[in-house]
């Protein structure tokens, strides 16, 4: 029997979804299947692992899912029917697949047709080194051809003294004319003499700049850096920053230490948080904090820059305290002075009948000063914020959440 809860959806409703996967268990095969779509939606990923867990498969990381059927716009990803994978590494790929950008896409697919890989693992590998290839779609420009090729070729390089040297329209027709290109669906497919190096060993992932998430962050188990070291994206499911922990070997937040590898927060959260070096105990709270920021629209996030400058919190916890009571404060973006204030209230906030003939005898900025005493407001960098809830800021920025999120390794 077949546990499909997108089974209706069609392909293109689920955003940024790159695939639907079929899964089954080897050993047992009489428990049915299930259908998930990748990346899995933040959402759904309990409930995966529960449908996953019902089959006997979805181990943190053997590779126990059998492949069934996969269902995306490419063809090739089909190469992977019958094998057996990890659950995680699926959901790897579907978001490294993801942040797969502009020619960066092309090459990955060309790539993968023209050397017929059939290996999850492969998959992973590739993705950090397709950026080598080159794949034309457009024989039209052959300068801009010649010119894509040189980037490859150098990593992009633009200091290299072959740059000076370099004519993009002759180095088109000699790689055209070299006669080993490979025609895919993607377009006619050059290797440039790549190799597929290994990069994913099964245990850790190859970091990527996922944009999808706020913090990436470098998992050091026992303090040290590491070369390659693996990543924590955030926010995430909590079930999968588990997940993620495990496969860098840690077992218990007290374990871990995080360096802060890129951070895509609002600007002001991001300097009261003092983002460098990170206890593992600190993730519980740095990710809650994360899921509140993420659905806020640009203008939110604005306000919420002025509101961390006016309250001035320590941790995410408070932080996170501060984005759950937003309606709580007012916010006047680009007014920094009683004057500004004044201005803004009497001719554009809507409490009042403005009246242009009488605009020289509005006092602007003593009505500006009267407002910020009585509100108990404060300008910032980003403009004028007050605060008007019946907790005093401190009290409300420790006071405890109706559903405390906290998150305990346990142990898988």
């Amino acid at each position: 029997m077949e546990n499909q809860f997108t089974q209706d959806t069609p392909l293109t409703e689920l955003e940024q979804m790159r695939m639907k996967v079929t899964l089954t268990s080897c050993a047992h095969p009489e428990y049915g299947e299930v259908t998930i779509p990748f990346p899995i939606p933040d959402e759904e990923y309990d409930h995966t692992m529960d449908l996953l867990g019902g089959l006997d498969i979805g181990d943190t990381l053997a590779q126990d899912c059998q492949i069934v059927k996969v269902e995306s716009e490419y063809p090739v990803l089909t190469q992977l029917e019958g094998t057996m994978v990890n659950v995680d590494e699926l959901d790897y790929l579907a978001r490294r697949m993801n942040c797969l950008y502009g020619d960066e896409e092309t090459h990955f697919w060309g790539m993968a047709h023209k050397m017929k890989l059939s290996d999850i693992k492969d998959f992973i590998d590739l993705a950090s080194c397709c950026q080598k290839a080159t794949v034309i779609t457009d024989f039209s420009d052959l300068e801009k051809i010649g010119w894509d090729h040189f980037r490859n070729v150098t990593d992009g390089d633009m200091r290299s003294e072959e740059y000076k040297l370099w004519d993009g329209r002759e180095a088109a027709l000699a790689l055209i004319e070299s006669g080993q290109g490979t025609v895919t669906p993607y377009g006619v497919v050059y290797d440039n003499g790549m190799v597929l190096e290994q990069h994913y060993g099964g245990q850790e992932f190859p970091a990527f700049p996922d944009g999808s998430r706020f913090l990436a962050l470098e998992i050091m188990p026992d303090g040290d850096f590491a070369f390659h070291p693996p990543h924590l994206y955030l926010p995430a499911p909590m079930q999968q920053i588990e997940r993620m922990m495990h496969r860098a070997g840690i077992d218990g937040l007290s374990d871990a230490h995080m360096l802060l590898d890129y951070h895509d927060l609002p600007e002001k959260v991001a300097e009261a948080l003092h983002l460098k070096f990170l206890r593992g105990s600190e993730i519980p709270e740095l990710n809650r904090m994360c899921q509140a920021i993420e659905p806020l629209q640009r203008a939110d996030r604005e306000k919420l820059n002025a509101v961390v400058q006016l309250a001035e919190p320590q941790n995410a916890y408070e932080i996170c305290q501060l984005v759950e009571n937003l309606d709580q404060f007012d916010f006047v973006p680009k007014v920094h002075t009683p004057e500004e204030y004044g201005k803004y209230m009497i001719q554009q906030s809507g409490h009042f009948e403005f009246d242009e003939n009488l605009a020289e005898f509005y006092d602007y900025r003593r009505y500006g000063e009267q407002r910020v005493q009585q509100e108990d407001g404060g300008f910032t960098a980003c403009g004028y914020v007050s605060y008007h809830g019946t907790l005093t800021l401190d009290e409300l920025m420790r006071e405890e959440p109706a559903e405390e999120q906290g998150m305990q390794m346990r142990g898988m």
